[in-house]
């Protein structure tokens, strides 16, 4: 079959970018820990890089695109897809990506690009898939082991992240309500918030403090890839390169950017100092919120979504803190917040004079949709609450999750790893 070059060159571009997070986010969370305890928060993300892609291969593909709630093709009445792509059987160079639903004479496209091939749009949700849980693991650092945090990304994959991508982008049920989610404030952030929201609470306080930001430099590395890596991960959803690629790009940086200023300026109102470590949370925030409307919005949307971010996620970790939740690196108020305030943001703003296959928000005379984007936003949150609480219950009668004192004092390199960051810890 003969592809556009250029869509398919451009999402292969894009899937690297989106990989290309996965190592930012590890800086990221390695410089705000303590420095006895990187390597244990970075490899989470590392090896989410491996386990999701092995899962995604055998299984995960095939959950999240295959079958469709118009056709009856999916299960549990279109909360997950079926497997007949398992392995990936049937994706083969020739297959398209763009995949259509058939209500009698009507065909509905469900997602996808006529113009690439399937296995680019499936490389492409593989990277999406690896950063999600990692997403997860700064609300619990320094507090799980090593061994259980294998089986809770395993578990949280089979029974959240992927019935979520079925169910708003793969033709499932949130999709038939008329669902819109452009690159993931729902899939990816919200439901990765609410998760943390869930592990901080199940888990509790650590036994031993940990000072934290051992390292600003690497946070700010880490920033850097996030920042550069999302331009794939917002612009790239559009699944090829036309003028909705090019506003969804320009809404991240816009976005971020003015997400940062705000933060900045919130903390030398009322920390006294402009904080570095507040600036790059700001972007980092003004990302998270700006991902589920970027191809649905004005740029002079993206600009109020952007300091609208900045406030309202700055005021979330204040009131965490305010609450002693240890929600160590923020995961709840930065992306939890972040993407669910996205996709009201979303259901304020959406114009189809920038998307026609998007929808008009509240701002511009659709109520409904409004109300559908607050509806998934209120499932979403409460499923991903439940399912992580339980499943982190049912986790801890098979194998100890939480680490000892004796474990957070020695710090978790060293007796989880047996590795050190740092050689001059080594004397």
């Amino acid at each position: 079959m003969p592809w556009n070059t250029g869509d398919t060159g451009f999402m292969l571009l894009a899937t690297s970018l989106v990989m290309l997070m996965t190592p930012g986010l590890a800086f990221f969370y390695g410089g705000l820990v303590g420095k006895k305890n990187v390597l244990s928060i970075m490899i989470q993300s590392f090896v989410s890089m491996g386990l999701t892609t092995v899962l995604w291969y055998i299984v995960g593909f095939s959950m999240c695109f295959s079958g469709n709630v118009v056709d009856g093709t999916d299960l549990f009445g279109g909360v997950i897809g079926n497997f007949n792509w398992s392995f990936f059987h049937g994706v083969d160079l020739n297959l398209s990506s763009l995949v259509t639903a058939h209500a009698g004479s009507t065909v509905i496209p469900i997602f996808g690009n006529v113009g690439i091939p399937m296995l680019v749009f499936a490389a492409y949700q593989m990277m999406f898939a690896i950063i999600t849980p990692a997403l997860i693991t700064g609300a619990f650092t320094n507090r799980v082991r090593f061994g259980a945090y294998l089986i809770f990304l395993v578990l949280w994959l089979l029974l959240v992240y992927f019935p979520f991508v079925h169910m708003v982008w793969g033709g499932g049920i949130l999709w038939q309500w008329g669902v819109k989610d452009f690159a993931g404030g729902i899939v990816v952030h919200n439901i990765a918030g609410m998760a943390a929201l869930a592990s901080i609470l199940y888990l509790g306080k650590r036994k031993v403090e940990d000072f934290g930001f051992h390292n600003i430099p690497l946070i700010a590395l880490g920033t850097g890839l996030l920042w550069f890596g999302w331009y794939g991960f917002n612009a790239g959803s559009e699944f090829g390169a036309d003028h909705i690629t090019a506003n969804a790009f320009l809404n991240t940086d816009i976005a971020a950017s003015f997400a940062a200023v705000v933060w900045l300026l919130l903390a030398w109102i009322f920390e006294k100092k402009p904080k570095f470590v507040g600036l790059l949370t700001g972007a980092v925030a003004g990302l998270a919120t700006i991902t589920p409307a970027a191809g649905y919005v004005t740029t002079k949307s993206a600009v109020i979504i952007g300091c609208l971010s900045g406030i309202v996620c700055y005021i979330a970790v204040q009131w965490k803190n305010k609450l002693k939740w240890d929600d160590a690196l923020d995961v709840w108020g930065v992306h939890g917040v972040g993407g669910m305030s996205g996709v009201i943001f979303l259901g304020l703003f959406a114009t189809i004079s920038v998307n026609p296959t998007g929808a008009n928000g509240l701002f511009h005379g659709d109520s409904t949709f409004f109300l559908k984007e607050l509806c998934a936003v209120v499932i979403s949150s409460v499923y991903a609450f439940a399912f992580t609480w339980v499943m982190l219950w049912v986790i801890n009668k098979i194998i100890r999750v939480k680490t000892t004192k004796e474990e957070e004092e020695l710090g978790l390199d060293e007796t989880l790893l047996g590795e050190h960051a740092y050689s001059n810890d080594l004397g």
